[in-house]
């Protein structure tokens, strides 16, 4: 369905006048509605009555905003700030773009109620949404006020409406034809890792080298009839003008399990079970095993309850789109997409569990079937303006994908500038994604250094870090030039340990002290020559 996007923002009050930037936005909301029917104001006249007593208590920094943090260090470092910088706090800080939005965007729309969705933070699952929700309800808490009555003396202005272009946003996806996928393991590799083709020439649809693709996978029709087994329903029961089994496979999430699952068999159930399902569905973990449930362990731990099929798909969540680091140049394969795509399977208990998208795109779309994408375009991670800037990139594993993108661009636009790829996996004779191409790209000179690190080859494990600090003289020659730098991959630990490692080559050969060394890395990011793209 498309989604209408917020008309453009009315500037009523000009930065000039003694506002903060809170009271600021809301008085000129509160003014574009009074001169047009047709927008809404971000708050009730009441809700912005307590922001404009209040005032906004925030500097505009967000200490917190740091992907490795964990969310209740980051709630700490925002208390005293407004609730929409809570909001932001509460976010995975990944500025992935899933949804829809970069993580202060996001908070900014919800505060303005523009956006009522409260679960669209992917990599922030149930904690993100937990807290968005009880941060939403005090914005409800405001202190009452009148309204400033309606004047007529001001005639309304032609407001324009638009629509996101199709495939330009996940509200308003196009389709795609998928066309192939390889795997790119090779023997006894650990790993199944996919590259995965689209055909785009049907859209029209195009993209610039760090964007992202999202793809609306379907979930897996084994799980769904066990799930409707558990239900004791018929796959053809109608909900919501669809059969249960369609309404299961396009519609709704099936992990995790959600708050208002465990809300709903609070209610059709009693005595401990009752308790359980309730302590559940308020974030506790009475039995240690809230984070292994998805949707059908449980239904498994609470098998004496079966919930109206109804009801049970309006429980659970929406099923979101999944984004990927795009693998392909557009000006070297007009027409035509590429991803890097790491199956995920894993076991918990005896059962087997596997990633929705991930499998999707690596075992159950059929070659020559349409499915619903869109292009979600990069917040602060591109290729250098200058083509004949030097650029590094550190991509392991599947974070190689972008920089294949990007080597593909170069070489496509003939951009002069020299490009250094740091690559690395568990085994190099398995795990050597791209090896062929990547191998030619050296001999041809479009790849001016490649620095390989594996992780399992030796007795001792090895990482791209490491073969940073190896070459730690010759990288900081490159940054001394005018180097940009990108990382792309594992938030968690890679990407600390890559700007920890940079800290120290920056600290020893720059000449320059530990504090010294973290101020060059931060000034960096600011000017965007350190661009990051993890998850």
């Amino acid at each position: 369905m498309n989604q209408i996007t917020p008309p453009p923002k009315l500037d009523i009050i000009p930065s000039s006048a003694p506002f903060s930037d809170a009271q600021r936005s809301w008085l000129n909301g509160f003014f574009a509605g009074l001169l047009s029917p047709d927008v809404a104001t971000p708050l009730s006249a009441e809700q912005g009555a307590a922001v404009m007593q209040a005032g906004d208590g925030d500097d505009g920094e967000a200490p917190w905003h740091d992907q490795t943090m964990p969310i209740a260090d980051r709630m700490k470092l925002a208390e005293g700030r407004p609730v929409r910088r809570k909001m932001m706090a509460a976010m995975a800080q990944q500025d992935c773009g899933q949804c829809g939005y970069n993580c202060h965007d996001y908070s900014e729309a919800i505060a303005g109620r523009s956006e009522a969705r409260l679960n669209l933070c992917v990599p922030g699952g149930k904690e993100t949404a937990r807290m968005l929700k009880s941060l939403y309800e005090e914005l409800d808490k405001a202190p009452a006020a009148k309204a400033p009555e309606k004047t007529d003396a001001v005639a309304a202005p032609a407001v324009t409406v638009t629509i996101a272009e199709p495939g330009r946003s996940r509200d308003n996806p196009t389709e795609a034809t998928f066309l192939s996928r390889r795997l790119l393991n090779k023997g006894k590799s650990e790993k199944e890792t996919y590259h995965v083709e689209f055909d785009l020439s049907a859209s029209k649809l195009d993209y610039v080298v760090g964007d992202s693709f999202g793809v609306f996978a379907r979930n897996d029709v084994g799980l769904v009839d066990q799930i409707i087994a558990l239900l004791g329903a018929s796959h053809t029961t109608k909900v919501n003008g669809k059969t249960l089994r369609e309404a299961l496979i396009d519609d709704v999430s099936l992990s995790p399990a959600p708050d208002s699952l465990f809300e709903l068999i609070s209610f059709i159930t009693g005595g401990a079970q009752r308790e359980k399902a309730r302590a559940l569905a308020q974030g506790e973990d009475p039995d240690g095993d809230a984070a292994t449930l998805d949707v059908m362990a449980a239904l498994q731990k609470f098998s004496g309850t079966r919930p109206h099929p109804e009801a049970f798909v309006e429980a659970l969540e929406p099923l979101q789109p999944r984004l990927y680091s795009i693998s392909s140049s557009h000006n070297a394969t007009p027409g035509k997409l590429s991803l890097t795509v790491d199956s995920v399977r894993y076991v918990i208990g005896k059962r087997k569990r596997v990633g929705v998208a991930s499998t999707f795109l690596g075992e159950r779309i059929a070659e020559g079937e349409k499915l619903k994408v869109y292009v979600q375009k990069a917040h602060a991670f591109g290729l250098p303006q200058d083509p004949k800037t030097p650029v590094i990139m550190i991509g392991p594993g599947t974070g190689i994908a972008p920089f294949r993108a990007f080597l593909f661009d170069r070489k496509a636009t003939g951009a002069p500038g020299k490009n250094w790829l740091f690559f690395g996996h568990q085994r190099s004779d398995c795990d050597f994604f791209y090896q062929d191409e990547l191998n030619a790209m050296k001999t041809s000179g479009l790849l001016t250094r490649m620095s390989l690190a594996w992780s399992r080859d030796g007795e001792k494990k090895f990482y791209v870090q490491d073969r940073m600090r190896e070459v730690g003289r010759e990288l900081w020659t490159w940054l001394a030039e005018g180097a940009h730098l990108y990382i792309c991959g594992d938030s968690k630990r890679m990407a600390k340990d890559v700007e920890r490692a940079l800290v120290d080559i920056v600290a020893q050969f720059g000449a320059r002290s530990t504090d010294e060394a973290v101020s060059f890395v931060a000034e960096l990011k600011k000017t965007g020559r350190f661009q990051a793209d993890v998850y």
